[in-house]
């Protein structure tokens, strides 16, 4: 499994780069065998995961390498959490409307997954942005009551997941190609909004954090964690608890059509 992604799925590559985030230090991997690795996480990414279910399947069927391994790419969110949302420093909202930025980025990927494509890779997932108003960073923002989503934010997001789920269809025309869609704006959002049936009851602030929402300032070193990690949907300002991921995984690797399209991801590894 070959990951192309940002903090969400970071497994510690981050650690060896010049970069002012980091998260290679106490609280992050408190519930990590390994302790802090580069996670931005209590505990497992979504692509940790991931790699668990589709390493149980062990069916290899002699393909070449570059055949029978998948390509995972989560991206997108940081083009709007520490760009286009930041009219201050960028001018990028100034520049675009939300639909011309989202189709400015959806046409940068698909130059980047043909490429990948013309390496030998032939299987892809492509996750979705999840609802980032109501992550605890934009929550904290003071754009909404502290216990309400930013709506124009997730609103804003429509045009690229939607211009991604076409993407697949277009994308899947090519030979030998399977590209999946990963709808994490509809899974997070189903858990924001039952979060008692997944086990849930804090949704708008991080575990780890400060300020309003627990968002203003993400996790610092050596910071006091919230003990009940298990109910909370938030670990830090704007990533999600490893409870969500494993959620989230689950759904793509064996959920229906409406959580990973056209097929998921166990369907996937096992096509030949």
């Amino acid at each position: 499994m070959f990951i192309f992604g940002d903090s969400l799925v970071e497994v510690g590559n981050n650690n060896y780069l010049s970069s002012i985030a980091k998260s290679n230090y106490f609280p992050y991997g408190v519930d990590f065998n390994r302790g802090p690795t580069g996670r931005f996480c209590n505990g497992k990414t979504f692509v940790d995961i991931l790699g668990e279910y589709i390493y149980k399947l062990d069916d290899h069927n002699g393909l070449p390498a570059r055949w029978k391994s998948m390509a995972v790419l989560v991206f997108g969110s940081n083009d709007y959490i520490n760009n286009y949302l930041m009219p201050a420093i960028y001018s990028s909202s100034y520049n675009y409307s939300p639909p011309q930025f989202a189709n400015l980025l959806l046409n940068n990927y698909a130059r980047q997954l043909v490429a990948l494509y013309g390496l030998g890779l032939r299987k892809f997932l492509l996750a979705g942005i999840g609802p980032l108003g109501c992550i605890p960073n934009q929550r904290a923002s003071g754009q909404s009551p502290p216990d309400r989503c930013v709506d124009y934010v997730n609103e804003m997001l429509g045009t690229f997941n939607e211009g991604l789920h076409s993407l697949v269809d277009q994308l899947n025309r090519q030979p030998g190609a399977m590209y999946a869609f990963g709808n994490t704006y509809a899974a997070v959002g189903d858990i924001l909004n039952n979060p008692a049936t997944y086990g849930f009851n804090v949704v708008d602030r991080g575990c780890c954090g400060i300020g309003r929402n627990q968002g203003q300032i993400t996790c610092l070193p050596f910071a006091i964690p919230c003990t009940n990690r298990n109910v909370f949907v938030f670990w830090d300002a704007f990533h999600p608890t490893q409870s969500v991921n494993n959620i989230l995984a689950r759904r793509a690797f064996s959920g229906p059509p409406r959580d990973c399209y056209p097929i998921n991801v166990q369907q996937m590894t096992l096509f030949s």
